[in-house]
């Protein structure tokens, strides 16, 4: 069975904001949900082999594209941490994902920062996954935003043909399953000529890493109760993150670790099965806090 055969795309209208487009597996299976973030510029394709995991483990999942990337709503405002934590938070309404339906939610480098502040300033979750992020703040890196940008901003994809990104990316890397590979190209749109360009337009993108820079996300640790597991990837605590995560580690109320050593940066892309194995200990946990 392939992701494809597996997984439905369907969209929600919030009320007040934008069409979200989900990408839904194992509907009405028992037990706890899992809601799927992904980062920034990036997309809820690349959550397809872990979605595909947990479906088989009889579990119910969504991923999401937040607005503006994806195939969701581009719309002209209000890009950054808080509004897609706001956006989360009506999903789950709408979803019916409340009380003892509450979700597991997993977010991966943005989208761990985004998961943290739902579940600081809206709550209404039963767990917290943060793949390769939420720990770290640009505003201690960068003195001003300006250098920032400059640092960070997105690439330049004139004169890229799509046969080529695809051709890279299975070169780069070797060891991601196929629904890894096919996830990352929906990051971008093929344009008639064969060119590529990014989903998330550039406009969006500066103002969701300003949001990066202004917010320190250790702010939010104190006020994140529920059950915490933080999935550093590459060098982890032994490399730049090192500091950062130990401070996750002091702050945050419950709080575990899963090291992948020697993972990509989007590790729910080249290790899907393991993430799931995690993110279904995680939810054992989070019934134990419950118990």
């Amino acid at each position: 069975m392939t992701a494809a055969d597996l997984l439905t795309d369907e969209e929600g209208l919030l009320p007040g904001g934008p069409r979200l487009a989900l990408r839904r597996a194992g509907e009405g299976a028992p037990g706890r949900p899992f809601l799927l973030v992904h980062g920034l510029a990036s997309n809820a394709k690349v959550w397809d082999g872990v979605a595909k995991a947990l479906a088989a483990a009889g579990r119910e999942v969504a991923a999401v594209d937040l607005r503006g990337h994806g195939l969701s709503e581009d719309t002209p405002d209000t890009y950054s941490t808080e509004a897609a934590a706001v956006d989360l938070a009506a999903l789950s309404g709408l979803l019916g994902w409340t009380g003892d339906r509450a979700p597991v939610v997993a977010g991966q480098s943005w989208g761990a920062n985004v998961v943290l502040a739902l579940a600081a300033e809206h709550g209404g979750v039963a767990a917290v996954a943060c793949l390769d992020g939420g720990w770290g703040w640009l505003g201690a890196q960068f003195a001003d935003f300006d250098s920032c940008w400059r640092a960070l901003a997105p690439p330049s994809f004139d004169g890229t043909h799509w046969a080529d990104v695809e051709s890279w990316l299975r070169t780069a890397h070797p060891d991601w399953p196929s629904e890894g590979i096919r996830g990352t190209l929906g990051n971008l749109v093929e344009l008639p000529d064969g060119g590529v360009r990014n989903r998330l337009t550039r406009a969006h993108h500066r103002e969701i890493l300003h949001s990066l820079w202004a917010d320190d996300p250790r702010l939010l640790y104190p006020r994140v109760i529920v059950p915490v597991l933080l999935m550093p990837a590459g060098s982890g605590h032994g490399g730049r993150s090192a500091g950062a995560i130990a401070e996750a580690l002091t702050l945050l109320p419950k709080v575990k670790t899963s090291e992948y050593a020697d993972a990509d940066h989007d590790l729910h892309a080249q290790h899907p099965e393991r993430v799931a194995q995690d993110l279904l200990a995680l939810d054992a946990w989070a019934d134990g806090e419950s118990a």
